[in-house]
């Protein structure tokens, strides 16, 4: 039994109690009946007797559990932010990408009503993309994205005088206070091996992690997954580094027994490095992508162009080449690993059931079709999301197929371990280099009233790869420093509560 001295404030009327809920807190330990109190943003109270506030919520059969925290999270618009907080994310971080100029960014997100917490890292990438086509770089998605039919970003080694550039453009994004480094590398595999050696002692310098789609996606060698993960180890072993990996499931297609095997072994020696997954067999990523070119890339990566998905439908042979020629930019689903075969799902498994893994979704852009079929990305304000737009399931269900599929259904976590995994361990992941996220990941008092409540027996995501505009459904109530982003199941429209998520600017 947890015993808790309440002050003085605390036993009056709390601004928000949450009544009669199965309270978990991955931290402590904690899993009973318990009363939770919240005055401004703090939980002030945890308690098996009542408790009085202006606002109690029935939680009654119930999971009270800490928000949920998104280490990679691409959609930054504020659809993009409604589809996670309505499955209880209540922080949503852009870390394996990043963005350029950092300070750009969060002035522009500061000027909007997000519905929960969000942040970024500096990316790397853009600080390619940046030297090679000599611009300024732009914090919108669309600058990547623009980009996708160049290849000496990608493929090219810098020179000393662009290499001088892209470390002064990461390195002034740390002093704008980001979160890291973003090394999408598996976007730009042609760099060099003492570029990325650079970026691993700047991060060290600076004492925040890089987050890396590591270099490689093949099941065979040379240029493997495997390879590619050796490759990252490696660097946090000599620097050390915090070096984080960034969906290891579809960097590791089918090799993923031993790329896991890599990443623990790198644990039990000290090094510190670590790694997260979304539960799916599939990504979504740029059709033009470079990991998709080259003479060998089919049976690399065992794939033709039915594993690639575009709206609805897979792609033929003919569209594929057409979209990867004038269209290089484009967002695809890329399906890698059969779901429906039981032995493909077990390798999909190892990733998302390991201890070490956090659970992240990788959430991706909302797209349409306009009149004249170009795919543009939808930024509107509009809820529900309009009928045509469509993504990856994961932007809107990850977390809750996780305490569908991997909880409830098929027993393969316990609900103590998903949460741990889901909110726990990426605040574990982060706090030593992010100060706020200290206080984030537990139910406990004291801490930033980021809470979820949802119904274990009917808590679902319903996103599908045809259709993934389907919203979660089961999650009662999201709190987001101590204000309502979800109320009563329902969506609370321009709910203002979300805050930056930064480290120090340094002048």
């Amino acid at each position: 039994m947890v015993a808790l001295l309440l002050s003085t404030t605390a036993v009056l009327a709390n601004d928000i109690v949450i009544a009669g809920g199965r309270v978990i807190d991955p931290e402590t330990g904690l899993d009973a009946i318990r009363n939770v109190a919240i005055e401004g943003d703090k939980i002030v109270a945890i308690s098996e007797f009542p408790l009085e506030g202006d606002v109690v919520i029935d939680a009654t059969g119930h999971v009270v559990s800490p928000g949920f925290i998104d280490l990679h999270s691409h959609g930054q618009n504020i659809g993009d932010y409604r589809m996670q907080v309505i499955q209880g994310v209540t922080t949503a971080l852009e870390l394996e990408s990043g963005l350029l100029p950092i300070g750009d960014w969060y002035d522009a997100q500061a000027t909007k009503n997000l519905p929960m917490n969000y942040g970024a890292s500096a990316a790397w990438v853009f600080g390619r993309i940046a030297t090679f086509t000599e611009t300024d770089p732009l914090a919108t998605a669309g600058y990547f994205l623009d980009v996708q039919g160049r290849t000496d970003w990608k493929l090219d080694i810098a020179s000393p005088e662009q290499s001088e550039r892209i470390m002064a453009l990461v390195e002034q994004g740390l002093k704008d206070g980001a979160l890291g480094i973003g090394v999408n590398a598996g976007y730009a595999p042609g760099f060099g091996h003492k570029e990325y050696y650079a970026l691993a002692e700047l991060a060290k310098k600076y004492n925040v992690p890089t987050y890396t789609h590591v270099r490689y996606a093949s099941n065979t060698e040379p240029q493997s997954s495997f390879e590619a993960v050796q490759e990252l180890i490696s660097l946090a072993a000599i620097t050390g580094a915090h070096m984080h990996l960034c969906h290891i499931n579809s960097t590791s297609l089918s090799d993923i027994k031993a790329t896991m095997a890599l990443v623990e072994e790198a644990q039990a020696q000290g090094i510190n490095v670590t790694t997260e997954a979304y539960p799916y067999g599939a990504a979504s990523t740029v059709v033009g992508a470079a990991m998709f070119s080259g003479p060998d890339w089919r049976s690399r990566m065992d794939s033709t162009a039915n594993n690639f998905q575009l709206g609805a439908d897979r792609m033929t042979e003919d569209e594929l080449a057409d979209y990867q020629a004038n269209k290089p930019g484009t967002m695809i689903v890329w399906h890698f690993l059969d779901e429906a075969d039981p032995a493909a799902l077990s390798l999909l498994d190892i990733s998302v059931t390991n201890p070490a893994t956090a659970i992240a979704s990788d959430s991706v852009l909302w797209s349409y079709f306009d009149e004249n079929g170009n795919i543009l990305h939808y930024e509107g304000d509009e809820w529900p999301l309009p009928d045509n737009v469509f993504s990856h399931p994961r932007s809107t269900g990850a977390y809750a197929k996780i305490l569908r599929s991997y909880v409830r259904e098929r027993g393969v976590l316990s609900l103590s371990e998903a949460i741990r995994k889901m909110s726990l361990l990426p605040a574990q992941i982060l706090e030593d280099s992010v100060p706020q996220m200290r206080t984030k990941g537990r139910l406990q008092v004291g801490m930033d009233a980021d809470i979820v409540v949802f119904d274990p027996a009917t808590v679902a995501d319903l996103a599908t790869f045809e259709n993934a505009n389907r919203p979660t459904v089961g999650v009662q109530t999201v709190i987001v420093n101590g204000g309502f982003s979800v109320r009563d199941g329902e969506l609370v429209l321009d709910a203002p509560n979300g805050r930056a998520i930064r480290n120090a600017v340094v002048n």
